[in-house]
């Protein structure tokens, strides 16, 4: 009897969690819902124009966009009266780290697996709810989490994963301690090898040995670091790291695999050396010099950076990490200003580390791009630009079809904004009260118009 009691309660529970989730406009992703969608009355911000479509109907059919019209559409769909809103792609951040938004780097490194996982996948949640439907995740033990969320254990973003960060010793990503050296050749593996964080790795042989392991397991992409970087204690900024025949080895590794490589750097050696290596993206970049500028335009290397603008992105770092940072905020209108002079391909990317608090700006971060671009222009590049970066995985992408754009045939990542992202782009600060509505692959995870919804 005992255990009926304890079965009736479990469902009163449910249905109770159930309708509190109703009351907020979010639905779970396992709820079942029609397979068609109708969006009435909207004006389209399609992801490459710089204007908005006349008043549109648009039928979203399983997970493709099936129709986009002028005139009415007849079909058997739940029906979402636009009232003249936007409707714009899901936002796209070509620069994550899924596994590490909310922990210490502390916890992040020693903290429990299962903790840590059940933390990042509370984020993804967030990540979806912030209007961003897709996140190419530049480093971190990501596998489980992406299975989760496409599995549909999980609301969260479509992830683009790299897998483990490979790095040399002493690079940006090698988190031991003085106290750990001298590695054992060929030994035991440090706490962040064996979570999957970071790997490293001292010749070519071992970088392709774990750049075919990031493969293996279902990395879209091969992350590097060529240079030093913020966060890491031993990793002064103006240090190179990989030799070009390291770097090139992983640039082989991937091209067997038919995908591509993207390394951290932020310096021109480091930059021109994995260009000349085969790189096909540069992440950050933010003290670059002009001829670097210059070749990275030439050769088509995509630039992945970031609007750093303060020191938040180091609020949980010592000292001479902060310092650092100082260094990076410095370069960045420096990156925007070559991108803009050598019309360098640009992704946009947050990297948000260790902050909860500087995840919840993720979309402001977005809109400081108008320091820069015009809005139309920064939300293009948050959705059709980083999805064409995306493409790049070729065959090794985990979500074949189209990103980023509102076109018959293309996937359903969908916002339904209330107000005008174009003339307004600091709507997208708010996506709380600003997205009425969130569609990820044809499924409604969010609608605040949920009264207004018939059949």
């Amino acid at each position: 009897m005992s255990g009926v009691r304890t079965q009736s309660g479990i469902v009163r529970i449910s249905v109770l969690l159930a309708a509190i989730g109703m009351s907020l406009g979010v639905l779970p992703a396992a709820q079942a819902q029609d397979s068609a969608v109708l969006f009435q009355n909207v004006r389209i911000f399609d992801g490459n124009n710089s204007t908005l479509s006349a008043p549109s109907n648009v039928l979203v059919r399983n997970n493709k966009i099936e129709t986009i019209s002028t005139s009415a559409i007849m079909a058997d769909a739940q029906v979402i009266n636009g009232g003249e809103r936007v409707l714009m792609p899901g936002l796209i951040d070509a620069h994550w780290h899924a596994m590490l938004v909310r922990p210490t780097p502390a916890a992040a490194i020693a903290g429990d697996v299962g903790y840590n996982n059940l933390l990042a996948a509370a984020e993804a949640t967030d990540t979806l709810m912030r209007g961003f439907t897709t996140v190419r995740d530049m480093g971190g033990p990501t596998f489980g989490l992406k299975r989760a969320i496409d599995d549909g254990l999980v609301a969260g973003p479509r992830i683009y994963p790299s897998g483990a960060i490979i790095t040399i010793t002493g690079g940006h990503g090698d988190f031991r301690q003085l106290s750990d050296l001298p590695r054992t050749i060929g030994g035991m593996l440090s706490r962040m090898e064996k979570i999957g964080g970071s790997m490293i790795a001292d010749s070519p042989d071992e970088v392709r040995v774990r750049a075919r392991e990031q493969l293996m397991q279902g990395a879209s992409q091969v992350k590097l670091t060529a240079g030093g970087g913020v966060a890491s204690p031993f990793s002064p900024l103006d240090v190179s790291t990989f030799t070009e025949p390291e770097l090139r080895a992983a640039v082989d590794a991937a091209a067997n695999w038919g995908t591509y490589v993207a390394v951290h750097a932020y310096t021109p050696v480091a930059i021109q050396r994995s260009v000349a290596a085969g790189v096909k993206c540069i992440e950050h970049g933010h003290l670059m010099d002009d001829a670097t500028a210059r070749l990275m335009a030439e050769k088509g290397i995509w630039l992945s950076t970031q609007p750093f603008l303060d020191l938040a992105g180091a609020s949980a770092l010592g000292p001479a990490e902060q310092d650092k940072m100082r260094q990076v905020v410095a370069g960045t209108e420096r990156v925007y200003a070559l991108a803009r002079k050598y019309r360098i391909k640009t992704a946009f990317g947050t990297d948000v580390l260790f902050s909860k608090a500087l995840a919840d700006r993720q979309g402001t971060m977005l809109a400081d791009l108008t320091r820069w671009y015009t809005a139309a222009e920064a939300l293009t590049m948050a959705t059709s630009t980083n999805a064409e970066l995306l493409s790049l995985s070729g065959p090794r992408n985990p979500y074949p079809g189209k990103l980023g754009v509102v076109q018959e045939g293309a996937l359903a990542d969908l916002l339904l904004v209330d107000g005008n992202p174009i003339d307004n782009i600091r709507l997208v600060e708010d996506p709380a009260k600003n997205f009425l509505v969130i569609m990820k692959n044809g499924k409604i995870y969010k609608n605040l118009l949920a009264g207004e919804m018939k059949k």
